[in-house]
């Protein structure tokens, strides 16, 4: 077998369909609810789809399974799965895990959003003016929102503070009770609960009344937008973040599957059940929109806005307050099915980093929890103060445009032509899975992928000198934005050089 000499013994899934339902949750987060539908709507509508499968053909289900491959054939996390590739690529390994990392310290902050609106959704305690309760008086965002207040961190906000200590609370439970009691447990509950409270949401919504024009809007399809490379550019990014590739997760998860697992059925399975998802929430978001549309005397394109944290926070309370009946309960089931969906990604971009960090420095998983969540708790309490609403969307826009981008360019450039381990890893995933990795996985690998990531690296860039992002202040954008990603950057390296090789991955190759 194409496996690393004998690994040490490691947490484990109890079952296949853990695994499957673990991933899943991790690949279905809140962005598959609140920004997959506005990502369609503006490139196309129904033509979007073309770009975006033909994107998860070539480079979101060749990366998921590449890391599928990894991680099991190495048994071990990102930064000890790379090592053994190649001694010199440990750094990269290290500098997924801090993506994740820095990723995890604002994610739980709106996690904690989400908690507070189910219990705002009882009597719909945000008024009439949903923007102003969010931004103002929820978030206390310096300035109301104004991009010139970038800079006024100020104080922390109570109402916010409280949220995150309970989020914190359960990610961290879970994540101390370990894979098999702990993450599979609770993926196993709440992934069913997700996909069920999903389908409730849809049907109530497809059957308000003007939910058809909002769908009208979404899917009408505008093939003339095919010819634009920003809808194919936006077709590789969606894929690319919602099936959390680069993030060192799929690595860690996989490195806990039983040897003889089918991993190419497993990960069709998941990159599907991902698309799947994103397409209900698509359509019972734009239900929604047409309904609100129709009962404020606007046309859907006037209400839909922009996506993210908009959407959740500011249109979709405005639409609950406007349902004809049973307003609090389908507020409730509405933010109740956004924390399932972000908890479940929570766990597992943190769960990478504990694996990586255990690994290394040969901890139990009490100390590695403890340590991992204590730190990111202190620093999540910056995205709680005045400036917070700021800091996290440009942290946010940086690590997703530059820092998991650049690294999954990386991992791709370092197994198909730096160290060749291509072949290799395609026989592992052939030697165990039913579905056989052919030429289209190959071609993936060499060429398509890492030409269509460096075309989005490029492009990213370019607009990022046209404007400054969300006209934030450009010392904010340097320091906050791209002075985070440098920092996880230079963290990874010194952590890789410096730091002793632990026994774990003292083992030859076959």
């Amino acid at each position: 077998m194409s496996d690393v000499g004998q690994a040490p013994v490691r947490d484990q899934w109890g079952t296949k369909l853990g695994f499957i339902l673990a991933a899943m949750g991790s690949a279905i987060g809140l962005g598959n609810i609140w920004r997959y539908p506005y990502v369609v709507y503006e490139n196309g509508g129904g033509a979007f789809l073309i770009p975006y499968f033909v994107a998860l053909a070539t480079a979101g289900l060749p990366i998921l399974l590449l890391e599928y491959s990894i991680g099991h054939r190495y048994r071990h996390g990102a930064p000890g799965s790379f090592h053994l590739i190649s001694e010199k690529w440990e750094w990269l390994g290290w500098w997924m895990a801090a993506i994740s990392f820095v990723i995890a310290t604002y994610y739980v902050v709106i996690l904690a959003w989400v908690l507070s609106y189910i219990y705002y959704s009882v009597g719909e305690q945000w008024g009439d003016d949903t923007a102003g309760f969010f931004i103002a008086e929820y978030l206390g965002t310096s300035g109301d929102g104004d991009p010139a207040s970038f800079w006024t961190v100020g104080s922390p906000q109570w109402k916010v503070v409280l949220g995150l200590v309970l989020c914190w609370a359960i990610v961290y439970y879970i994540l101390f009770r370990g894979v098999k009691r702990g993450i599979e447990l609770a993926s196993k509950f709440m992934m069913p609960t997700l996909i069920v409270l999903l389908i409730i949401i849809v049907i109530r919504a497809v059957t308000l009344e003007g939910a058809s024009d909002g769908l009208n809007v979404l899917f009408t399809p505008d093939f003339g937008a095919l010819a634009d490379w920003q809808v194919w550019q936006s077709a590789y990014g969606q894929v690319f973040f919602s099936l959390s590739i680069a993030f060192s997760i799929m690595i860690a998860y996989s490195s806990y599957l039983p040897r003889r697992t089918d991993l190419s059925n497993t990960g069709l399975i998941v990159g599907l059940s991902n698309a799947g998802f994103e397409f209900l929430a698509a359509i019972g978001v734009f239900a929604a929109l047409g309904f609100l549309a129709l009962t404020t005397g606007s046309e859907v394109t006037e209400v839909a806005g922009t996506g993210g944290v908009g959407l959740a926070f500011i249109v979709f309370p405005q639409i609950i307050s406007s349902l004809p009946a049973l307003n609090s309960f389908f507020g409730v089931v509405f933010f109740v099915t956004l924390f399932f969906a972000g908890i479940t990604s929570m766990v597992s971009i943190l769960e990478c980093v504990i694996a990586a960090v255990r690994e290394k420095f040969d901890l139990g998983r009490t100390a590695a929890v403890n340590w991992i969540c204590g730190i990111a708790g202190v620093i999540s309490l910056l995205y709680v103060t005045e400036g917070g609403l700021f800091y996290l969307d440009t942290v946010d826009h940086f690590v997703n445009a530059y820092g998991l981008v650049v690294a999954g360019l990386a991992e791709v450039l370092l197994v198909a032509w730096i160290a060749r381990e291509l072949t290799a890893q395609r026989d592992h995933l052939n030697e165990i899975s039913y579905i056989r990795m052919g030429p289209w996985w190959t071609a993936s690998m060499k060429v398509i992928t890492p030409a269509l990531l460096t075309f989005v690296i490029i492009a990213s860039l370019w607009d990022e000198f046209q404007e400054n992002y969300s006209g934030y202040p450009t010392s904010g954008l340097l320091f906050v934005g791209g002075g985070g990603v440098l920092l996880t950057l230079l963290f990874a390296i010194t952590l890789a050089l410096n730091s002793r090789v632990p026994h774990q991955l003292d083992m030859v190759k076959e």
